[in-house]
């Protein structure tokens, strides 16, 4: 069993209701103690593992944290060592490298003076515990939300903007990312021989759209449920595939992984020494991230396609492709994030070859009875991402605020509804960053 998703009905109806309902009938001294009660129970709802992992980290940082102030060097190197084998040990483990970043940057946050002191048992357990980011993040710092510990402040318009971002999050998941991963699966799944230029094309156009409403999804009802309890999250996406390089995708994808792995990898690394030193840095980082991401060469290949482009970026490309149309720098960089997209899709890298050979004519024929990826309704679905992956609300801008008002709701109401009909009809569709 895994531990309980926010598109399962038991989530739904059930845990959330009665967690936020208490949380706030609750005496506010004791808010802490029940949100780090109702976290640990959601995260043991499959298996005592999650929790027996949990517990283990907590326990590692909390007394990293206090080594640091009494020996620095040797407690982080200890505290940080802790952290990667407990990773290491435990890989596959649903949310573990993401809480696992969360502790280390609390360790060097606290070794770097960034923290003035090591924070108590309880509140390291509930910075890595808290159920909104337990599972995929986003990964939040002890800097940005250790104040909000001791004082939230919560008000109407909090929990309405928390509830709108929530069902904005589950209307990507249920309507667009898990019927797009039926296409994406669908294609992926045939032998390379097999696929068909144009089935190639949408499965590859499926899967671009598909991780991204699907991880965008899970950070917007993270970030959602965050509001509902007084919390402010960080934002991790910010419309990546508007993107005219790479390197402005890095800004806008993942903001916390790509802000973490800058500032907890990259700089150490050192940004003295020339374009050489900054290429290492990036090749090393970008390797890295694939590894995280697992230990395949798929993933490595991922990385180093990545550390390529944005090295060649850095190098002097970005320059020249600010010279040209947008146009052109918006397909160079949905071109280049979708050929990445196939490395970390594929099972392999025969297959990963196989399928951008497909894209260009050389995949062959399928049986004319297979119709997996035919329907009206996964057209629906592309148009709708497509759609969605542009910022919409400067349309809506000129609009009158009480007609504006009156829209939004009747559009939230009915991607709610439609959100519900769609989880209680259909199968387990667990996250992509679930297994990360």
């Amino acid at each position: 069993m895994n531990p309980l998703l926010f598109t399962d009905p038991a989530f739904l109806f059930f845990f959330a209701p009665i967690v936020l309902t208490g949380y706030w009938i609750v005496p506010a001294g004791w808010r802490n103690g029940f949100l780090l009660a109702a976290s640990v129970a959601l995260y043991g709802w499959g298996e005592n593992r999650y929790v027996a992992a949990l517990l283990v980290s907590i326990l590692i940082n909390w007394l990293g944290g206090m080594a640091i102030v009494r020996c620095p060097r040797v407690g982080l190197g200890l505290g940080v060592g802790a952290n990667l084998i407990l990773l290491w040990s435990f890989k596959g483990l649903a949310g573990l490298s993401f809480y696992t970043f969360m502790g280390i940057s609390y360790l060097v946050d606290l070794y770097r003076r960034d923290l003035e002191r090591p924070s108590s048992l309880g509140r390291v357990a509930l910075f890595l515990a808290m159920f909104p980011h337990l599972i995929a993040g986003p990964i939040v710092r002890m800097t940005e939300i250790g104040g909000q510990f001791g004082r939230r402040v919560w008000t109407v318009e909090a929990m309405v903007a928390g509830i709108r971002r929530f069902v904005i999050g589950l209307g990507k998941k249920v309507l667009i990312a898990n019927m797009l991963a039926a296409v994406s699966d669908a294609v992926f799944a045939l032998p390379v021989g097999r696929i068909p230029t144009g089935y190639a094309w949408l499965g590859l156009i499926c899967y671009t759209l598909q991780i991204y409403f699907d991880f965008s999804g899970y950070s917007d009802m993270a970030i959602g449920l965050a509001r509902m309890l007084g919390f402010r999250f960080p934002e991790n996406f910010n419309y990546p595939y508007v993107s005219q390089s790479v390197t402005e995708f890095w800004r806008r994808w993942h903001i916390t992984l790509s802000n973490w792995l800058r500032d907890y990898l990259f700089f150490p690394l050192g940004v003295r020494g020339g374009a050489l030193l900054l290429v290492r840095n990036l090749f090393i980082v970008f390797v890295l991230c694939g590894l995280w991401h697992g230990v395949a060469w798929t993933f490595i290949a991922w990385g180093l396609w990545h550390g390529l482009l944005l090295s060649l970026e850095q190098l002097g490309l970005e320059a020249y492709l600010r010279k040209g149309p947008a146009i052109v720098r918006s397909a160079y960089t949905l071109g280049a994030v979708a050929a990445g997209w196939i490395l970390f899709r594929a099972v392999s890298l025969t297959h990963a070859a196989g399928f951008a050979k497909a894209l260009f004519g050389f995949g062959g024929t399928l049986p004319v009875e297979w119709v997996a990826v035919e329907s009206p309704a996964i057209f629906v679905a592309v148009v709708a991402g497509v759609v969605g992956c542009v910022p919409l609300r400067p349309v809506f801008a000129g609009l009158p605020s009480r007609v504006a008002g009156v829209a939004e709701f009747a559009v939230l109401s009915a991607v709610f509804a439609a959100a519900l009909a769609g989880v209680a009809g259909s199968t387990y569709k667990p996250f992509i960053y679930f297994r990360f």
